[in-house]
């Protein structure tokens, strides 16, 4: 199976809003610094995935049918006797596809009391399959608006909502839980029907700030809604999560931090970069997968998932010669590493047909005989035929006589 992010539990599931999996351990590493909670497996066993990945704006997202109509029990508040019931508010088309549509149940303090995208929000939920059972109530969920922190049918439409409005909101499956679903309640390609109630909007902190452990816990909480998108196979998102957290990460401070905090915030740099390469790699972003496993081994030269991954990297780009030693030296780090033995031999015999094509080719051009013929001998040299230094030579002898009996009859 390729290498995945945190894997869901067998517990309870889930939020609706958020739609986080909860951690799955994964088997230490070494000489990188064992560590319980990793994100994904160092080594991915299906190779051949990178070349069967949907259009970008598609990924990991079965078309479904379009959104059924609101439950008959979602209407505005009663009216009270005698008076007359207010005109049905009318459905908005959000992103103009008929898939996420808004109606205002009731209406709130105005236009310009809508969140900005960077702010937190706090809403009341309450989300609902097709047949009407509901999957998820929460009375005060908080998010920051615009960083993908929920469903993207909620983020997509809290930020039309005005503070104290109520609003129904219909959604196809690709803006919530996708092909995938989310076990054991939301079936697959499940389109889902969400109350919601816009009950404050503020500011979102300053990360100049924030002590050590608030912003760890900040970049974590990101880091793992990229694990989600991760999961489900959105890696567009899954970077974005990963961008932001890393981010939070290096933004700077006016807070000193201990020893400790100082690591605790590597450690999470170093699981977002790995995974920001992992996404990178599933999207065939080459150029940037590297830049990110270089930034891993900046700072632990040890790390065998960089090393597996910016191994990866280079022979997907065909440099076999620069991509076998670093297999090499992270199979030294870990011998018994079966998946390094085999990825390491796979790309040896690729190296080795790559010298013998370019061998046949350089052959082809200069012309020359293949390197297994034998010299032959020429069969038609004459018998009497005379090497040219022993005729230059003779030559020289018969002039030498001539020149020598002329001085002779001259004296004479």
């Amino acid at each position: 199976m390729a290498s995945s992010g945190e894997e869901a539990s067998a517990g309870s599931p889930a939020p609706v809003g958020t739609g986080t999996a909860p951690s799955c351990p994964e088997p230490g590493l070494t000489p990188t610094p064992p560590d319980s909670t990793e994100d994904f497996e160092v080594l991915e066993e299906d190779e051949d995935d990178l070349s069967e990945l949907p259009p970008l704006e598609d990924v990991g997202r079965a078309r479904a049918p379009p959104p059924p109509d609101p439950p008959e029990d979602a209407r505005c508040p009663e009216q009270g006797p005698g008076e007359a019931p207010e005109a049905p508010q009318e459905w908005l088309d959000v992103l103009g596809n008929g898939l996420l549509k808004k109606k205002t149940l009731v209406p709130g303090r105005g236009a310009e009391s809508r969140p900005r995208k960077g702010q937190e929000v706090t809403v009341r939920l309450r989300a609902a399959l097709e047949d009407g059972s509901v999957v998820e109530e929460d009375p005060g969920l908080a998010f920051t608006l615009g960083d993908c922190d929920v469903l993207q049918a909620l983020d997509l439409c809290v930020q039309l909502l005005e503070v104290g409005e109520t609003a129904l909101i219909v959604s196809d499956a690709k803006y919530c839980y996708g092909s995938h679903g989310r076990s054991p309640d939301i079936p697959p390609n499940a389109a889902l029907t969400l109350e919601v109630e816009l009950l404050e909007a503020r500011d979102g902190p300053d990360l100049e700030l924030l002590s050590g452990k608030e912003k760890v816990g900040l970049a974590n909480r990101k880091r793992e809604r990229g694990n989600f998108y991760y999961q489900q196979a959105d890696y567009v998102l899954a970077i974005n999560s990963y961008d932001i957290a890393l981010k939070v990460i290096g933004s700077s401070s006016k807070v000193d931090f201990s020893p400790d905090e100082e690591a605790e915030l590597l450690d999470v740099k170093v699981k977002c970069l790995n995974n920001l390469a992992a996404s990178q790699l599933k999207l065939d972003h080459y150029e940037a997968a590297l830049k990110s496993c270089n930034l891993v081994l900046e700072h632990q030269p040890g790390n065998i998932k960089a090393l597996f991954r910016k191994g990866k990297v280079l022979a997907q780009q065909g440099e076999y010669r620069e991509a076998i030693p670093i297999l090499k030296a992270a199979l030294k780090l870990e011998p018994s590493n079966k998946t390094i033995h085999a990825e390491l031999s796979k790309l040896v015999k690729k190296h080795a047909d790559q010298k013998t094509v370019e061998t046949e080719m350089y052959r082809k051009m200069l012309g020359n005989p293949s390197a297994g013929s034998a010299p032959v001998k020429c069969k038609d040299k004459l018998p009497w035929s005379i090497p040219w230094k022993w005729l230059f030579g003779a030559t020289a002898i018969a002039l030498g006589g001539v020149a020598l009996s002329v001085v002779i009859a001259a004296r004479n």
